[in-house]
């Protein structure tokens, strides 16, 4: 039997702040009939085995209309809506892909997906060396050891510029990126400090990545957090937030600080650019002579720092240097509760959708 069974989720409706699960999104039951598809030169079919669960798929989800959108392409509504993941190609008539290759890439949240010429993502995606396997699950390659883990390690590294025995300050310090980031830090010599969302997270911090200091921003007042845990001022600011915290975090900041702008999830549920958080502030980059630089991963691309990713998180992970925390969730079903479950704050580490076995 060559059709099969390709469920998928589409995006019903634009959000208004944090998404609801049977408001903006719908599973659609669909089929595909692999075998009788004539594929046009460049087209191939994959397999989708399992997706990363990021922030960033948030911002796709605005109306066209929306400032946001002038800067890149987002999901209309009753289109699929993507992420990036691992898939293996199964029918290809595109000859930098052959049958049986994983590739990692932007995919539909589908079970399969038909990569047309069109596809602004149709030469981007890269082939998974087949060979980690061995020592890595499949699961790590779908953001760990390919732009997730460089998202932290180049912002760091190329950004940061980290040098032994100065402060870090990381918001939302437990999700995925914030704790490679922090463990890096650590790795380099910094004291690390972090804010999360719950008591649990700053167990996760303190006890098993070994901050050195973390709290839970819900309970204690930031500026009276920062005055404590960091009592000689920030010399990096790792900013997931935004906000509110962003501009405290630039009161504490030292001269020549450097403040890495990886995100600003506070902002990205406010769909009215009038109803957004003003830093009162900014003065402080001038005055403190602050270096303040926002960053999108693929820049790094091809460049020598992705070969130096590569070849540490390897050496750290076998040397156990790095602890990666990951949740595996399976199902296309289930792949819109698990994105609003991360957008509400409900994950330590990341979230992973598995759809097939492998």
């Amino acid at each position: 039997m060559t059709v099969k069974s390709n469920k998928g989720v589409i995006l019903k409706a634009y959000p208004k702040g944090i998404p609801e699960v049977d408001e903006n999104f719908e599973l659609v039951h669909r089929t595909i009939d692999i075998e009788s598809l004539n594929l046009k030169e460049n087209e191939f079919i994959l397999r989708n085995l399992c997706f990363s669960i990021d922030p960033y798929v948030r911002i796709t989800l605005q109306d066209p209309t929306s400032i946001i959108m002038k800067y890149g392409k987002g999901v209309l509504t009753g289109q699929v809506v993507n992420s990036i993941g691992v898939s293996e190609v199964v029918k290809t008539n595109n000859p930098n892909y052959k049958v049986g290759d994983l590739v990692y890439g932007a995919i539909g949240w589908e079970e399969y997906s038909h990569i047309k010429p069109d596809d602004a993502s149709v030469s981007s995606f890269m082939l998974v060396n087949k060979e980690l396997l061995k020592d890595t699950p499949l699961s790590y390659h779908a953001s760990f050891l390919k732009l997730g883990g460089l998202t932290s390690y180049v912002s760091l590294i190329d950004i940061g510029k980290p040098k032994e025995g100065e402060t870090i300050y990381i918001s939302t310090a437990a999700g995925f990126i914030g704790q490679l980031v922090g463990q890096i830090a650590k790795i380099k010599g910094l004291r690390v400090v972090g804010s999360t969302g719950s008591d649990e997270k700053v167990d996760f911090l303190l006890n098993e990545l070994k901050f050195d200091a973390a709290f839970n921003y819900k309970k204690i007042d930031l500026n009276k957090a920062l005055s404590e845990y960091c009592p000689n001022g920030i010399d990096i600011y790792y900013d997931n937030v935004g906000g509110k915290t962003l501009e405290v975090a630039l009161e504490h900041c030292n001269r020549f600080a450097r403040v890495v702008a990886c995100g600003m999830i506070s902002q990205y549920q406010i769909t009215n650019p009038e109803e957004r958080y003003g830093v009162k502030n900014l003065i402080n980059i001038v005055l403190k002579s602050i270096i303040f630089q926002g960053f999108l991963v693929t820049d790094y691309l091809g460049k020598d720092i992705e070969k130096e990713f590569e070849k540490d998180i390897i050496e750290w992970i076998k040397s156990g240097k790095i602890i990666y925390k990951e949740t595996v969730i399976d199902g296309v079903e289930n792949i819109a509760k698990t994105f609003v479950d991360m957008l509400n704050g409900k994950n330590i580490g990341k979230y992973i959708v598995k759809i097939a076995d492998y």
